[in-house]
């Protein structure tokens, strides 16, 4: 991907395409029950396969987005994902929904691959991903609301991916259709196999963010019967909630696109993912219409900004964006397997006992993810590493090199104070010798 996209509304269009099926995963499997006559873990397997689907082509697709073209990758996942998600709405045969299903996830993994490498290269990958979160948390929103007022049944959720898929190809017009280079850096060519940076810390984020997306979406693909059951609410009363939750999301993502880098990394994402795991344990304990909307809400509140953190930390790692394709991945993978965990652990140890598992599990990432964010931030500049007068793209040359990770200016990090030293020429110090 260029180093300076042409713009960046539509990497965000595209986000939002790729990441919807996540978001409206709790309708997804809750009605996949209801209206195929599954039972919950099966319903959770279906949701799975799904977003393993996804997550299958975001590793594929790692170090690929460049050679194959972001143009032309966003518009064969949007193409696969309206296809697919399509099919599965338009039948209630189990094997053919699972197949349509399948398809529709390789089509958003797709998408998402192609906007996390264009996130990567942004001047601001932090800013560029909270706008992402921004917009599919909207959207989100406004299908909750929407959802249950036309009729039942596993195609409304569904068709709705299909048609916002639809409606975001013609963003894909904007985006380049090959990889290029900032003007400023046209004459350096990017090795293809060139090695991975930080692929400690890169691993460790990558390792840590499964586990950490897997237990955000346990929770997530069972909100909706916990609702239902265990809170005694209505569908209708539940889709507010989760539109509520979504919305003061949105008031989240925009507190932290404010906060930026302001507190730096480390502490949005290690108190964040503490206080994500309290919220786990009160949603998933929850008896009525007031303990429930509160676990969900703030949870809502505190999950994209860490998510934000996490994606600009990831892109932060490799300017070409592998290690925010790979963490975005890994992520997927996780929210794959979400569903399916959160249905066998409450079926044998019911939504509290579910909860308290999950925040265990979180509040022990927490330290690892953390370091990873404390490790890599704060790297100093070599002196005489970038000009003056580099900026950006030099920082991005010189990540793209074959020098030493140690040794490399880190983009974002602010130049050095330069001073200015006035030299006198040869000659003139020849003239005034003769001089004198």
């Amino acid at each position: 991907m260029s180093a300076r996209p042409r713009a960046a509304w539509p990497l965000v269009a595209v986000f939002t395409a790729g990441y919807l099926a996540a978001y409206l995963l709790p309708t997804v499997v809750g009605r996949l029950s209801a209206g195929l006559g599954l039972t919950p873990a099966e319903a959770g397997l279906v949701g799975s396969a799904l977003l393993l689907s996804s997550a299958t082509a975001g590793f594929t697709l790692a170090s690929r987005v460049e050679q194959h073209g972001p143009r032309r990758l966003a518009r064969y996942g949007l193409i696969l994902a309206a296809t697919g998600y399509g099919a599965a709405a338009l039948t209630t045969l189990v094997p053919l929904v699972v197949a349509g299903a399948m398809v529709g996830g390789l089509g958003s993994g797709t998408a998402t691959a192609v906007a996390a490498a264009g996130i990567a290269a942004q001047r601001d990958p932090h800013r560029a991903s909270t706008l992402g979160l921004l917009s599919v948390s909207a959207t989100a929103g406004v299908l909750y609301l929407t959802i249950p007022h036309l009729g039942g049944g596993h195609a409304t959720p569904l068709a709705s991916i299909a048609v916002v898929a639809t409606l975001v190809w013609p963003a894909t017009r904007w985006l380049p259709d090959a990889c290029g280079t900032a003007p400023q850096v046209e004459t350096v060519q990017v090795a293809a196999g060139a090695r991975l940076p930080h692929r400690r810390s890169g691993t460790v984020l990558a390792a840590t963010m499964l586990c950490w997306s897997l237990a955000q979406n346990a929770l997530w693909g069972v909100s909706g019967r916990i609702g239902l059951t265990q809170a005694g609410l209505t569908e209708v009363t539940v889709g507010m909630v989760f539109a509520a939750g979504l919305g003061a999301g949105l008031l989240g993502v925009l507190g932290a696109g404010a906060l930026g880098a302001r507190l730096g990394r480390a502490v949005p994402i290690g108190a964040g993912t503490a206080v994500i795991a309290a919220c786990i344990v009160a949603s998933s304990s929850a008896r009525g219409l007031v303990s429930f909307a509160t676990g969900e809400i703030l949870w809502n509140v505190f999950y994209p900004v860490v998510l934000s953190y996490l994606i600009g930390l990831s892109a932060s790692l490799d300017p070409r964006g592998r290690w925010a394709v790979l963490a975005g991945s890994a992520s997927s993978l996780g929210v794959a397997c979400g569903p399916l965990t959160g249905s066998l652990l409450s079926e044998y140890a019911g939504y509290r006992g579910m909860g308290l598992v999950l925040c265990a599990l979180l509040l022990l990432i927490a330290a690892p993810m953390t370091a990873v964010a404390l490790h890599t931030a704060g790297r100093p500049l070599v002196p005489g590493s970038i000009r003056r007068r580099g900026g950006m793209p030099a920082a991005v040359v010189a990540g793209r090199g074959a020098a030493s990770a140690a040794l490399l200016p880190q983009i974002g990090v602010p130049e050095q104070e330069v001073a200015e030293i006035a030299i006198r020429s040869r000659a003139r110090r020849r003239r005034k010798v003769l001089a004198s």
